[in-house]
């Protein structure tokens, strides 16, 4: 290991990530290397972390170096590997584009939920980024969470990440989201879930808050919102699958909105901006301390 690494911070409607750009796979991020540089007190902050790689370079992706350059290893926060983050996949398509790596226009980008279509709008449309998420699962089941001693039934959605969307009457009664909200059956979710809650702000636009599995409430969640757009659909009657009709939904969340938009084949697109605010080293000895 060289004794700096250069890393990026960046955000997607302030859900914000540690960018450590490593196109041969040759930096080891052991969970406690991550978690200690997304401390936002000892290390760099944030929600996250996405290591740049080359999909060639990786052996859990290379199979699908043909279909994407670019792979983003994602880590959470508390440094467990996660599927997919929407946010994050925005934030590392524009750290492709400001490395001088992609233009503006249509990319592919691989993740561990599957390759991703990426658009870069022109800077002078916004320059915000939009992401194929790929389709919604619905699987079977009825599910309820809880915080203190209200219960909610709660939409069991896959966005390639497990996700519980619940419906309240104020966005209050999700209280701290300190620590992840109980949820039942256990065996829903065998490895954790994204608990969402969700009220409604007028016709197609709704507001969330969200607790992220292995980081505690965010201030955005990307795969979240995809999440809340196609339950509120459901509840709303209106499928695209079953309207011939593509379905729009605004989603208000504590760092900004975003734009989701779910298609009669059930593909879904989200759109919404993606920020690069810093860059600089890190200390490679510093972080071998905090490796045990």
């Amino acid at each position: 290991m060289s004794t700096r690494i250069a890393f990026l911070k960046g955000h997607g409607t302030k859900n914000d990530f540690v960018i450590v750009p490593d196109p041969e796979n040759a930096i080891e991020l052991p969970p406690a290397a991550v978690a200690a540089l997304c401390d936002r007190r000892a290390g760099i902050g944030g929600d996250g972390l996405l290591h740049v790689v080359r999909s060639a370079a990786h052996p859990e992706v290379r199979h699908l170096a043909a279909e994407a350059e670019w792979f983003m290893d994602y880590r959470n926060g508390d440094g467990s590997i996660a599927e997919m983050c929407g946010n994050g996949v925005r934030v590392f398509a524009r750290y492709l584009q400001r490395a001088g790596l992609v233009g503006e226009g249509d990319l592919a980008i691989a993740t561990r939920g599957g390759v991703k279509t990426v658009h870069i709008a022109k800077a002078a449309a916004g320059g915000d980024v939009t992401v194929g998420m790929g389709k919604a699962l619905f699987p079977e089941g009825d599910v309820t969470v809880s915080v203190a001693d209200q219960h909610w039934p709660a939409r069991n959605v896959n966005m390639g990440n497990p996700h519980a969307v619940a419906f309240v009457d104020d966005l209050a009664h999700a209280g701290t989201l300190y620590d992840p909200p109980p949820f039942s059956p256990v065996s829903a979710y065998p490895d954790g879930v994204n608990v969402e809650f969700v009220v409604d702000r007028g016709p197609r636009h709704v507001a969330m808050r969200v607790h992220e599995r292995g980081a505690g409430e965010t201030r955005s969640c990307g795969t979240g919102a995809c999440a809340v757009a196609v339950a509120a659909a459901r509840r709303d009657g209106v499928d695209p699958a079953t309207t011939g009709s593509p379905v729009t939904y605004t989603v208000d969340l504590p760092g900004g909105s975003l734009v989701i938009t779910e298609r009669p084949d059930g593909e879904i697109e989200m759109t919404g901006p993606a920020v690069i605010v810093a860059e600089g080293e890190i200390d490679a000895e510093w972080l071998e301390t905090v490796n045990p």
